[in-house]
């Protein structure tokens, strides 16, 4: 499975995950113009898009929406969370349970099993994504105020893990933001921490050449150098080198 990440940030957010010929998109959180800009810059053609499924309906997320109308693209988002969601057209909105959702393209050899787990946000149903093709699993996990046992289960023995590592508390605490927004960012329906990602990571990474790719930095309250001593320390504590056990990059 090929990722490009396309956009990562509080100035928005997008994934293109692709098996063959097909392309899903997580998120789509920048203009619909840039979107396809960027797909074709990556060697995608946005009529290859299968779905969008989306984490949460903050705007960083879903600005780019109306790509979906365009390529009568389907839209997929937790049930809930269709409430905060508006500028898709109902034939396109499809609804996530419990369920996992399969795409095989038949007579193309290519699929994607999409399994949707529960994440801690403010948000009303916000979602995490274990995505599967033949012998590959990526997992998304974007904004979250914490990471619980179900959802490191549902991300655990992936090749790729995507996580935001968003914030450090301290650079928070001595920023000009109000203290109402200050404590919403480290709340448990906030944003993860760089030692809550390391942490998380730290009980996932088996050492076997997985890929780590640190997303959604704060540009105000974050530093990358920081974000990825913070994720080398906590792995190096279990034994596993940047490099030799696993790759690890920053965006």
């Amino acid at each position: 499975m090929k990722v490009d990440i396309l956009a990562s940030g509080s100035s928005g957010n997008c994934i293109a995950l692709t098996a063959g010929n097909s392309t899903i998109l997580v998120d789509a959180g920048i203009a619909k113009t840039k979107i396809e800009k960027k797909l074709m810059e990556n060697g995608i053609e946005p009529c290859n898009i299968l779905a969008i499924f989306v984490t949460h309906a903050h705007n960083d997320h879903v600005k780019g929406l109306p790509i979906a109308e365009k390529y009568h693209i389907p839209v997929y988002a937790g049930e809930e969370e269709w409430k905060s969601i508006k500028n898709v057209p109902e034939e396109l909105q499809c609804f996530i349970g419990t369920e996992n959702i399969l795409f095989d393209q038949e007579g193309h050899g290519e699929w994607f099993d999409i399994a949707p787990f529960k994440t801690h946000h403010d948000a009303y149903d916000p979602k995490g994504y274990a995505i599967y093709t033949e012998n590959h699993k990526v997992s998304i996990c974007l904004d979250t105020g914490h990471v619980d046992a179900d959802m490191l289960e549902a991300m655990k023995n992936s090749q790729v893990y995507i996580i935001e590592s968003n914030h450090d508390p301290v650079m928070v605490e001595h920023s000009d933001y109000p203290r109402s927004v200050k404590a919403r960012i480290v709340s448990q329906v906030g944003h993860l921490s760089n030692m809550q990602t390391a942490e998380a990571l730290a009980q996932l990474v088996q050492g076997k050449g997985e890929k780590i790719y640190l997303t959604h930095l704060s540009s105000n309250n974050n530093m990358p150098s920081l974000a990825v001593m913070t994720t080398v320390l906590q792995l190096k504590k279990k034994g596993f080198m940047q490099d030799k056990h696993y790759e690890l990059e920053v965006f």
